[in-house]
């Protein structure tokens, strides 16, 4: 068990990987917000559509 530990070897990122690793983590979150902003205006678009055609017309 010492011994694997002893060959376990560290990364370390240089300045420019951990640029390049923000820069995708940011993207990653762009895209997540797009697609729950995408999700959301579909759901609103179809709630809007069925609700439109269940609501009773001659209420009064």
């Amino acid at each position: 068990m010492i011994v694997a530990d002893k060959n376990l070897e560290l990364v370390t990122l240089t300045e420019r990987q951990r640029k390049a690793r923000r820069n995708r983590s940011v993207a990653i979150g762009v895209a997540l917000a797009a697609l729950v902003i995408i999700f959301y205006i579909a759901t609103i678009v179809r709630f809007g559509h069925h609700a439109s055609g269940v609501m009773p017309t001659n209420l009064m």
